[in-house]
């Protein structure tokens, strides 16, 4: 069946891609014959969709013009009221694939005059994830009659619930923040049909495993339910098949889990040599955007310093800092008045700025999953990426999980010896090495890394 010409005996669905066995007027053929058959690309746009026009307004101005395969696959059934398992990786367009056709069916509902009352939740695990998301359905829902709102801790709650008692349709939230407005009796979930959870592998990872449970017991037992997740295993099953009725399951599973417009490499670099080499990277690029990954909050810190040390302007960015400062930093990066922002992997997936050049793995990651995230921030939609990885001795082991899990090698940079000490010569950095506290670090990383395994 055509979801989207009504042709039904016409076509079957393989990937994005439709075999026609009579005419379908809005798929064009993809100039390869099988048999008697032929193999058609759906050209389709979002203006063929049965969607407000107001939306597809939206789409037309935010650059949405036909849909990426996670879209293709989950719109039609979500429109229909179908509950949905997807999982898709970062950088898909799965949040758009769950906001236009939700944006879609509350508007149309709204036009009926319909109760008022929140009909949506998106759940999300973290502050940064959480505003990412509510920015993309305010931008789908502008000039429609839905009104979003995203709530998180942090920052003051009264300016969250003066909104919230002005009415909201769809309700994006962290747990915490969420259910201290719920005890104090501010938000009412029982008017809730559409339940959203969106990165609910990473959800799990910060152990919110609980507050999901919580929530379903509050909502009406007849919703609909969209599980959007960015792997698949056994714990992440067990959540999702408790919450969904009779789900349509959607995958994407790229052959290359890293993006084919990132260029990604890797560099062989003494521990305490790291910085830099980061201070290289940045003075050969001084107008491009560079986002670098840390293990820790207190290494983000201590990176920091030495870029200030060294003349280099930075921000940093983890769980430590105020929510207010927080925002302002991922403000200054969007708009590029600071080209060169320190993260940790908290933020790794509430991280979606546009045209970010660089991501450098100053550490690698503790597990191999969360490099694919890291990279991910780079080469996003139709823009090229570059990511370079700094690997220690203390690492190697780490960089052998990752190429296991990415199914290749990761390009090793070659650094001739004159040039590694010509870096070394020309640093602005004049700090002593702190020997003690290096090897501390490593002896914390490698005791967590052990911790882990055992689970």
């Amino acid at each position: 069946m055509c979801w989207y010409c009504k042709f039904w005996y016409y076509a079957r669905l393989s990937g994005t891609y439709l075999t026609i066995t009579g005419e379908c007027p809005i798929f064009v053929p993809f100039h390869q014959i099988i048999g008697a058959t032929t193999i058609y690309k759906c050209f389709m746009k979002f203006e063929d969709y049965s969607i407000s026009f107001e939306i597809k307004r939206n789409l037309s101005k935010m650059g949405f013009k036909r849909p990426t395969d996670i879209q293709f696959k989950s719109i039609p059934p979500i429109l229909k009221g179908e509950d949905v398992l997807a999982i898709a990786q970062t950088g898909t367009g799965k949040t758009a694939a769950f906001a236009i056709p939700v944006v879609s069916k509350l508007h149309e509902a709204k036009q009926q005059a319909r109760p008022d009352g929140i009909k949506c939740v998106v759940m999300a695990p973290t502050r940064e994830l959480a505003i990412q998301i509510s920015e993309v359905f305010e931008s789908i829902a502008h000039h429609t009659r839905v009104k979003t709102l995203c709530v998180f801790g942090g920052v003051d709650q009264n300016p969250q619930i003066a909104k919230l008692e002005k009415g909201v349709d769809i309700l994006i939230a962290t747990p915490g923040r969420m259910f201290d407005l719920v005890s104090q009796g501010y938000i009412h979930l029982n008017r809730v049909e559409i339940l959203i959870l969106d990165e609910a592998d990473q959800m799990l990872d910060l152990g919110f495993f609980k507050d999901i449970e919580d929530l379903i017991k509050r909502l009406p037992k007849k919703r609909q339910t969209l599980f959007f997740s960015a792997t698949i295993n056994e714990k992440i099953k067990k959540l999702a098949y408790s919450i969904v009725n009779r789900a349509i399951r959607i995958q994407i599973s790229p052959k290359d889990r890293v993006s084919k417009n990132i260029t990604h490499s890797v560099a062989f670099i003494a521990m305490d040599d790291k910085r830099f080499f980061l201070e290289r990277v940045i003075g050969e690029n001084p107008e491009k955007k560079i986002l670098v990954f840390v293990r820790t909050k207190v290494r983000a810190e201590r990176v920091a310093q030495a870029l200030q040390r060294m003349g280099i302007t930075n921000e940093t960015i983890h769980g430590d800092k105020e929510q207010a400062d927080r925002l302002k930093v991922m403000e200054g990066f969007k708009k590029g008045t600071n080209k060169v922002l320190i993260a940790t992997d908290i933020s790794a997936r509430g991280i979606d700025i546009p045209e970010v050049d660089f991501v450098v793995n100053y550490d690698l990651p503790d597990e191999a999953e969360k490099y694919v995230h890291r990279v991910g921030r780079t080469g996003r939609g139709i823009h090229k990426g570059r990511a370079v990885s700094f690997c220690s001795p203390e690492e190697a082991e780490m960089l052998k999980e990752i190429e296991t899990f990415l199914d290749r090698p990761v390009d090793v940079l070659e650094i001739k010896h004159g040039d590694y000490q010509h870096t070394l010569d020309l640093t602005q950095d004049t700090a002593t090495f702190d020997l003690k506290s290096l090897l501390s670090e490593v002896e914390d990383f490698e005791a967590n890394k052990k911790k882990k395994k055992k689970k």
